[in-house]
């Protein structure tokens, strides 16, 4: 095993423990987990491993199979790394954990992450999630997916300045195999949907343009819709968050809210909408009205929230046109990453060859593809082999 035979290189001595979690696809309910609204992810079999073992002292020792990084951590003195290109998600999650109250021990932790950076597939989640259960297992401390899930979220809002809601942690730590969740955010409640594609499957297409959510618009989206919920808490009563809002409200309120704050609320309340359809398509096995909600919520994603960008929708555009999808959409934070695509299965190759040639000739360069495998979030795979 590649993975516990590096950490014996790196750390001159056997790895204890293996864990992992996984990215996530989410297949619709874009730009609405911190707006309070009802998501519909998926973990995949993409996944973030690490190799574990305590080392007697009081620090966090990480490194990573595929980078020359490297970071010491003192978790006596966790402010002090904010500003590491690469460790700060480690050091954000035990400073979250050890001010939630749990016991954290020295270790040393090889990181193997198969989730592409920049991918929209959350590598970061992946990263702070499995971070958070190897840190509670090796300090003997009780374990909560759904706690360490709201830890790591905390984690990369506080620590590294994204205002990220909960879905990519909440995936990353529950799914489970062949379903997804359909997940409110605003409660944490959720129900595990079979994912019965029949003839499908899903296709994830990587733009291959890097994106990085502190530098883009990410954090500029969530002060609008912050500001359209107040200006519509003034109007509207009863509503704590931007899901509880009907489109029909938002157009009988469009008078109050500033023609960019109003499409920025269209898309949320529409979005939330989606999924609601989406999940009832997905339960009823109506794949066709699915692909549509898909190409409907890519549409209001480029048109109201403005958040894909060229190459997202060139990639959503030669999906679209292809006769082998039902359906396809960005998913993710947007300007950079992936698009997902209900794909029938008979037609896949041809599918990736259309989209591939068109986009690389409207784009310049070409995409990759990833059939897309739905799987457990956290996995404890044991004791490391030797």
């Amino acid at each position: 095993m590649q993975l516990v035979t590096m950490f014996r290189e790196i750390f001159g001595a056997p790895a204890e423990e293996v864990y992992s979690a996984a990215g996530r696809v989410n297949l619709i309910g874009e730009h609405v987990d911190y707006c309070g609204g009802k998501v519909l992810p998926a973990a995949l079999s993409l996944k973030c491993r690490v190799a574990v073992r305590k080392n007697g002292t009081n620090l966090l020792r990480v490194a990573a199979t595929d980078i020359s990084a490297r970071a010491e951590i003192d978790l006596n003195a966790l402010e002090n790394y904010k500003a590491l290109k690469w460790g700060n998600y480690q050091a954000g999650v035990a400073d979250e954990m050890k001010k939630a109250g749990y016991n954290l021990v020295g270790c040393d932790i090889l990181y193997d992450c198969t989730v592409p950076f920049g991918s929209g597939l959350s590598s970061s989640a992946a990263i702070e999630v499995v971070t958070a259960y190897a840190l509670a297992k090796t300090g003997g401390n009780k374990i909560d997916k759904k706690e360490l899930a709201v830890l790591a979220q905390k984690a990369e809002n506080n620590y590294c300045g994204v205002n990220c809601g909960i879905m990519d942690q909440f995936a990353s730590a529950n799914g489970k195999e062949k379903h997804a969740l359909l997940l409110d955010c605003a409660t944490l409640d959720y129900e595990l949907l079979p994912l019965d594609l029949k003839e499908c499957v899903l296709v994830l297409t990587n733009c291959n343009k890097p994106h990085n959510l502190v530098e883009s618009k990410y954090n500029e989206r969530r002060s609008e819709v912050d500001k359209a919920l107040s200006l519509l808490q003034k109007r509207i009563s009863g509503i704590s968050c931007l899901a509880d809002v009907k489109p029909y409200q938002v157009e009988e309120n469009r008078s109050v809210l500033t023609p960019l704050l109003y499409r920025r609320a269209r898309h949320v309340v529409g979005e939330c909408d989606r999924v609601l359809r989406s999940a009832e398509a997905l339960k009823t096995g109506d794949l066709e009205l699915f692909g549509r909600l898909l190409n409907e919520s890519h549409r209001s994603l480029k048109e109201d929230y403005e958040v894909t960008g060229k190459e997202l929708d060139a990639l959503a555009e030669a999906a679209q046109n292809s006769p082998e999808c039902l359906g396809s959409r960005m998913t993710g934070a947007g300007f950079g990453g992936c698009t997902v695509s209900l794909v029938r299965k008979t037609g896949l190759e041809r599918f990736q060859e259309n989209v591939g040639k068109e986009y690389t000739e409207k784009i310049g360069y070409a995409p990759t593809f990833y059939v897309a495998e739905v799987a457990d979030g956290i996995i404890d795979e044991g004791r490391a082999e030797a």
